[in-house]
């Protein structure tokens, strides 16, 4: 997502246009940068988009740990896991 000179606005801009802002956050899916004494000051975007974000973060760390379980050699395949239970089963 590239923000485009739209996407950024003054703090003054959240200000006075709230309602329009969260109408253009929720069909548009882009964050809004909000800026401070000509500085970013803040993100402004969708409760479905936050959501969506924290999602995605999730994701990825699970994806990282399983990438370091693998790496570590933590991991057994699917063969040898199922053999284990059934070992601890009684059932070879």
């Amino acid at each position: 997502n590239m923000l485009h000179s739209e996407n950024i606005q003054p703090i003054s801009y959240l200000q006075t246009h709230a309602g329009e802002i969260a109408d253009n956050l929720k069909n548009t899916h882009q964050p809004l940068i909000i800026t401070q004494n000509g500085k970013a000051a803040m993100v402004v975007q969708s409760v479905t988009d936050y959501e969506q974000t924290l999602e995605s973060l999730a994701l990825l760390k699970m994806l990282a740990q399983s990438q370091q379980a693998v790496a570590a050699g933590k991991v057994v395949s699917s063969a040898e896991a199922f053999a284990q239970l059934r070992q601890r089963r009684g059932l070879q």
